[in-house]
């Protein structure tokens, strides 16, 4: 095995053995922080190893297919991404996260291999492995305060629902059986027509899923349920990024099917509009930000539907550090003020200037800015758009000016002169809490970094980094925006911006209950699996266990006639012979006299019979 084979190997290995061990291991409270840290930060130089390198890995797993895990273009882009997002949330969480300290961190070690993993992949088996890790780990780190009902059930609502998506990665896997291409993701686009498009149909579902695109998007919303570092890691280089990933990665058969570029294009552009209407109606900070991932995400899958494979993949690494700024920047604030509704973190960002300013940078950066990272990703992707249709171009246009729009609201409103309001319920607690009243320096320092990367990453959607990108990826064509486009984007966000500056910023009633889709994730996925889960439990306890209940029964009967036929027969059978051998013994004892002319008489008589039996018989 050559070094960067095993560099490869041990990027997903090392967190995911350290994590298990401190997730099972209570008794490591104290050194989860640092150790998590350390693995951490191995895991970035790793990942940064495996992204120069760019090795490739295999070993048997099922239906002849590998556990195969290979480093691209794309693939190198996303995976030092993950690590270092996951390295500085871990960082921030040292001095956050207080209980429970080695089931935390080791979740988030596990939970952010599971996303390596999912980058890396090659084969439909492998994906499914991680998807599945990273859909559970989720789960546990969604409800990690598992004392507080609430939690649970949020975690509950947004495991069934992304697990209701993921059904589509194992039509997917079915499908490329029977078209007879083969499980690897490469060779999607030369399934034969029908089943090709099936396994396209299911791959677009589970992506869409994790990626919180409509109409699976309200699962974002009760993710907020979860601490912050775990928002943070989720929304940005992780599990939602994921979706959009999976889309930019099968690309070529999405391209291919005809029908599949159009429907995904028009699925991420509709949820850029209608999720951004959403993020614009919170009054809560983290469900804002969470509305906007699921439309910044919109971005990446429409990115995906026109083939604008670059474009996406530098969308999606800016927004992981604009987005990772954001929600840890959330975090802070509740602790330290103890509120995440807007009202009450008014002036936040000049209390706390540091992470103030950090905040701020990634807000204009969510906003959509010039000069920074998302104003060039989103017109990577746009200029594609246009160039496929005008229709999907206008949309676009509109869910940026409303992207703008959502993030001037939090500018404003952090920036503002006044003082925060009453503090609310801090996370974590049981009851109100006036907040610590700072935020600590360790947290200051991962936010200073991801302001860095909010700040610069737009580079990778600019000439010559873009088009270095698309020729890295397989010779896929750039579309490059034209001067007069990145200029109009520009202006309406500038423009926005200084709107909300001058009038309050609209707060569509229609939005606020993110479109009802709450409801309808219960109506349709909650509740019927609730219901499916009582029915199974009451055919458990009425004809499973009944079953085993009434044959235990029969058994033990049985076993009770079983012993009384031995009782009677077997041993009586056995007593009776016993008795008859000692009879006959005594019988043949009784002429064992011990005198010899006894004995010469018997022998005499046994003789006399034989000759009479001889003289007889002839």
């Amino acid at each position: 095995m050559s070094a960067p084979e095993l560099v490869l190997w041990s990027l997903p290995v090392l967190p995911a053995v350290v994590g298990a061990v401190l997730a099972l291991n209570p008794r490591a409270e104290r050194v989860a922080a640092p150790v998590s840290l350390v693995t951490a930060s191995l895991t970035v130089a790793l990942a940064l190893v495996a992204a120069a390198t760019h090795p490739q890995v295999g070993t048997p797993f099922v239906a002849d297919t590998d556990f195969a895990l290979a480093v691209d273009a794309l693939t190198a882009l996303v995976l030092p991404t993950v690590a270092v997002v996951t390295l500085l949330v871990l960082l921030f969480s040292a001095g956050e996260v207080r209980d429970g300290r080695a089931r935390f961190h080791g979740l988030m070690l596990l939970f952010a291999a599971a996303a390596s993993v999912t980058a890396a992949a090659t084969t439909l088996p492998t994906l499914l492995l991680a998807w599945e890790v990273m859909g559970a780990t989720s789960y546990a780190l969604i409800g990690f305060w598992w004392r507080e009902e609430h939690r649970v059930s949020a975690g509950l609502t947004a495991f069934l629902t992304t697990r209701s998506a993921d059904l589509g990665l194992y039509v997917a896997a079915g499908a490329v059986v029977a078209g007879g291409s083969g499980l690897t993701l490469a060779a999607l686009p030369q399934a034969s027509a029908g089943w090709r498009d099936v396994a396209v149909a299911g791959i677009l579902v589970a992506a869409l899923g994790k990626a919180a695109q409509l109409p699976f998007s309200f699962w974002l919303s009760r993710a907020m349920a979860g601490p912050s570092p775990v928002s943070a890691l989720l929304h940005s280089a992780a599990m939602v990024a994921m979706g959009g990933y999976l889309l930019l990665r099968v690309q070529p058969a999405i391209a291919v099917t005809g029908w599949a570029g159009p429907t995904t294009a028009w699925i991420g552009a509709l949820t850029a509009v209608v999720l951004g209407g959403v993020a614009l109606a919170q009054r809560d900070l983290k469900q804002l930000l969470a509305a906007s991932t699921s439309a910044q995400l919109g971005f990446v899958v429409l990115a995906a539907g026109v083939g604008a494979v670059s474009g996406g993949a530098a969308h999606l690494v800016a927004h992981a550090a604009t987005k990772a700024l954001l929600f840890l920047a959330a975090g802070a604030w509740l602790t330290a003020v103890g509120t995440q509704q807007l009202q009450g973190l008014r002036g936040v960002a000049r209390r706390w200037p540091v992470a103030g300013w950090s905040a701020t940078l990634g807000a204009l950066a969510l906003a959509g800015v010039v000069p920074l990272s998302l104003w060039a990703t989103k017109d990577a992707v746009l200029a594609a758009a246009r160039h496929e249709s005008v229709g999907l171009y206008v949309v676009g246009l509109a869910a940026a000016a409303l992207s703008a729009g959502y993030a001037a609201k939090v500018l404003w409103l952090i920036r503002s002169p006044l003082a925060p309001s009453r503090p609310e319920r801090r996370e974590g607690a049981t009851a109100d809490h006036p907040g610590t009243g700072e935020v600590p320096a360790v947290a200051s320092a991962s936010l200073v970094v991801l302001a860095v990367g909010a700040t610069g990453l737009g580079v990778l959607a600019l000439p010559p980094l873009s088009e270095r990108l698309g020729r890295a990826m397989g010779g896929v064509p750039v579309v490059e925006p034209a001067a007069w486009e990145m200029v109009l984007s520009a202006v309406i966000a500038v423009a926005v911006v200084a709107a909300a500056a001058r009038w309050r910023a609209p707060e569509p009633r229609w939005a606020l209950a993110w479109l009802g889709l709450g409801r309808a994730v219960h109506l349709v996925i909650v509740r019927p699996t609730e219901r499916l889960a009582k029915a199974l439990a009451r055919f458990d306890d009425r004809v499973l266990d009944a079953g085993v209940e009434r044959v235990a029964s029969a058994t033990v009967t049985l076993a009770g006639g079983a012993g009384r036929a031995d009782d009677v027969w077997v041993d009586g059978l056995a007593e009776r012979g016993a008795g008859m051998l000692g009879r006959l013994g005594q019988l043949a004892r009784r002429p064992q006299t011990g005198q010899l002319h006894q004995y010469y008489l018997q022998a005499v008589v046994v003789l006399a019979v034989g000759v009479v039996l001889l003289i007889v018989v002839r």
